[in-house]
């Protein structure tokens, strides 16, 4: 009974109201509790916020309405900018991120007083000085304006959205009936369902992320409900611009006309939610307020298909409903634990939209949002970037729950090395809480079965000989040239240089030089190869780990060669392995974005599939938390997985956070500031997880993450710490702080913070001689 209801099809659509009544409510809150956990898993989110009521003063005469008031009541008729911000920078100060502006539709329509205040002020309409209020709001406080103005056509819309996150009006109602004489909503021009609907399209046309929503228990029927719901979604399958929906049950206020108005029972709202959850689509964001029912109705809430509490604030009351003050968060996350969920916050914006921001905001409202974001377009919780210095963030939770049964059936079946769904690795990259840790023990338990708990580290040096390049990859501060990187000259060593440098790092007990550098349009095929030579002549014995799969495709293309002789070329002239830089990640929509003119995914797997078969092995990187998904990462690790599966030639996996201070995309507005602490630690976590059996070893960046950081990260399945470098830029190009030298006695102290074992290694993780380890300790 319930798959029918998963699966109505678009045929149905006319007849979904009969389909609906003929459902126990039981059997519809299954269904939508099922779709609910489909689309969103165990999160329900809120926005902690502010309400601004800009005005009181409304043209309409809602039967319900306690908000909207008169002149004479309502003193002055707009808050000043001078309250306007003090509400504002009090939000601010108690760690708020939204600012609603509530206010009446267009009062200056209705009362003279309006007109008169809006003169003063310097405005001819109550939108003119909504736009300059919400621009000073996001200006002087960082909060991001969420506007509920009323109708609004193409041109206000287009005045607005500079200035706002998102916008929202109601529908409450798509029944004509309602606005006849003795209806709620007689009198109240505004309430006329085309109109609302057609502002409803105005905002899909005007790209404007939408919050729209029922008021159910007002006099309409189900029928009208489901009629009303039907709506909104065609609107939004056409523009895709509805970011939540709201589901209010109609509460009787005293001094209004329906004070004795029956109120909707706790059985009508939980139709009404489930309908909506229904109809809408598991995707969609069902909002309910916490604030209109008591504490032990918010479970069910839960369960017939809401995913987010809307606005809480912890400054000012709800102006709408004043009576009912909001539950404290301690309340609600009590209350959302009980229904099996975990309470999480979110901007004004909503998660899907937050993503897409550059798409759906002004730019600078755009900038704002996604360096907010975590790869959820939720927004992060603590303070910490990659590359940054920053200390580690204790993101486990206090006490230990079982993690839901989903994710530890994803994790048994990893565990028995089972190659999981693009959709099993999303799941686990949300997780959070309890899930969390359940996945980062999974991983240090599939760890030591894989190698045991001695941890590893190479000493080697870092030569790049050039950071001159052709290519312009947007989250490169490194190289100079096309891309006008931020720091430090440009730059090529001679080969001499190079040479010199090699043999020092063999004196000073390296048994590896690492060796990249940008596409100089003077290079090719050539000059690797003259690398190579110049390198095994000053140091015969060191390993020579160079040349991405760019460097290398670079090289083939300007000798016309193919891949496979020019890399027997390079392996015949020194060539130990590769780097598996250039990866970046390997799905044509993010390379699109941060690399357009770089080798293609399907290249760089070519590149290396081919290095495999002609018996060089490489690394593999991805570097994350810019532009991408989690359903890019999923992708990756699955291609990684599936080449090492078929040529068995990585060494290691090496997740590389992205370090954005300095990056010109992210100065741009661009990118997200890099991942969050929590989807770090994940990565790792999650790549041994997806990678096991196949790839046994996950290595942790110091650079990246910082000592502290990288130590965590050890018991999160990683077990090797990477390389000393001696000389490290790129990062330090992009704005990292970390040193540029990470020597044995530091990986010593850094295996012994976590009480682990640790041994030197050559890079492909063999021992080192215990005289060559000597002269390296020494260094």
């Amino acid at each position: 009974m319930i798959l029918d209801l998963l699966h109505l099809s678009e045929d149905e659509a006319a007849g979904i109201a009969t389909v609906l009544k003929s459902r126990s409510l039981g059997d519809m809150m299954a269904a939508a509790e099922a779709m609910t956990v489909a689309g969103h898993g165990h999160r329900v989110t809120y926005s902690r916020k502010v309400f601004i009521p800009l005005t009181k003063l409304c043209r309409d005469v809602c039967h319900y309405c306690t908000f909207a008031t008169t002149p004479a009541r309502a003193g002055d008729a707009y808050l000043s900018r001078d309250e306007v911000l003090a509400i504002a920078r009090a939000g601010a100060a108690a760690g708020c991120r939204e600012a609603l502006f509530t206010l009446g539709d267009r009062p200056e329509a209705r009362y003279a007083a309006a007109r008169e205040a809006l003169a003063a002020l310097g405005h001819d309409s109550t939108l003119s000085y909504l736009a300059e209020m919400a621009e000073l709001v996001f200006r002087e406080t960082g909060l991001l304006p969420h506007l509920n103005p009323g109708l609004m056509n193409g041109d206000d819309y287009a005045q607005l959205r500079p200035h706002a996150a998102s916008m929202g009006i109601m529908l409450e109602s798509s029944s004509d009936r309602l606005c006849a004489r003795g209806g709620p909503h007689f009198g109240s021009p505004d309430k006329q369902p085309a109109l609302r609907l057609a502002a409803i399209e105005e905002a899909g046309r005007a790209r404007v992320p939408f919050t729209t929503g029922l008021l159910i228990g007002i006099g309409e029927t189900r029928d009208e409900q489901v009629e009303a719901l039907v709506a909104i979604r065609d609107l939004h399958r056409r523009y895709g611009h509805i970011q939540e929906v709201i589901i209010q049950n109609f509460r009787a206020k005293p001094g209004t006309r329906m004070a004795d108005h029956a109120e909707p029972s706790l059985d009508d709202h939980l139709w009404a939610i489930a309908a909506a959850r229904i109809i809408l689509g598991p995707q969609m964001t069902i909002q309910a307020p916490p604030n209109l029912h008591d504490r032990v109705d918010l479970a069910p809430l839960i369960r017939a298909g809401v995913n987010d509490w809307g606005g809480v604030s912890p400054v000012t009351p709800d102006h709408v409903n004043p009576e009912a003050p909001w539950p404290h968060l301690e309340i609600l996350a009590d209350a959302t634990k009980a229904a099996g969920r975990m309470l999480m916050q979110r901007l004004a914006i909503g998660p899907r939209h937050a993503l897409a921001a550059r798409d759906w905001a002004a730019p600078a409202i755009a900038t704002h949002i996604l360096r907010a974001i975590d790869g959820r377009g939720l927004p992060k919780v603590d303070e910490w970037s990659a590359g940054h210095g920053d200390p580690a963030p204790d993101i486990m939770p206090v006490e230990r729950a079982p993690a839901c049964r989903s994710i530890l059936s994803i994790l048994d079946a990893a565990e028995d090395g089972e190659r999981l769904s693009q959709a099993d690795i999303v799941a686990l990259f949300d997780a959070d809480q309890h899930d969390l840790a359940a996945i980062v023990d999974r991983a240090d338990r599939l760890r030591r079965q894989a190698v045991g708990d001695t941890l590893t580290y190479a000493v080697n040096r870092n030569i790049n000989y050039t950071n001159i390049c052709l290519y312009k990859c947007g989250f490169c501060a490194f190289s100079k040239g096309s891309t006008r990187a931020m720091r430090g000259p440009a730059y090529r060593l001679d080969m001499e240089e190079v040479g010199r440098r090699a043999a020092e790092a063999w004196d000073r007990g390296a048994t590896e030089v690492c060796l990249q550098g940008g596409i100089h349009p003077d290079y090719d095929g050539h000059t690797y190869l003259n690398v190579l030579k110049t390198v095994r002549a000053a140091a015969p014995d060191i390993h020579i780990h160079a040349f991405s799969p760019l460097e290398v495709t670079h090289g083939a293309r300007t000798l016309g060669l193919p891949l496979e002789d020019y890399l027997a070329r390079l392996k015949e002239a020194g060539l130990s392995t590769l780097p598996g830089t250039a990866a970046e990640i390997l799905d044509p929509q993010v390379r699109d974005i941060i690399c357009p003119d770089k080798v293609t995914a399907d290249e760089w797997i070519e590149v290396m599939r081919v290095a495999h078969g002609v018996g060089l092995r490489s690394t593999a990187t991805i570097m994350f938390g810019h532009v991408e998904e989690y359903r890019h990462w999923a992708r990756h690790l699955l291609r990684i997985r599936g080449l090492q599966e078929e040529t068995g030639g990585f060494t290691e996996f090496v997740p590389l956070p992205f370090v954005h201070m300095e990056s010109p995309i992210w100065r741009k507005g661009l990118a997200r500031s890099g991942p969050s602490y929590r989807e770090a630690v994940l990565m790792h976590a999650v790549a041994r997880i997806v990678l096991h059996p196949v790839i046994p070893n996950i290595q942790v960046s110091w650079v990246k993450m910082g000592p502290e950081g990288a130590a965590a990260i050890l018991n999160a399945g990683a077990n090797d710490m990477g390389g000393t470098l001696m000389d490290e830029s790129i990062t330090r190009a992009a704005g990292g702080v970390n040193g540029q030298e990470f020597g044995p006695r530091e990986m010593q102290a850094l295996a012994a913070s976590v009480g682990r074992p640790v041994r030197q290694r050559t890079t492909l993780y063999e021992p080192v001689r215990p005289r060559r380890a000597a002269l390296a300790g020494l260094s």
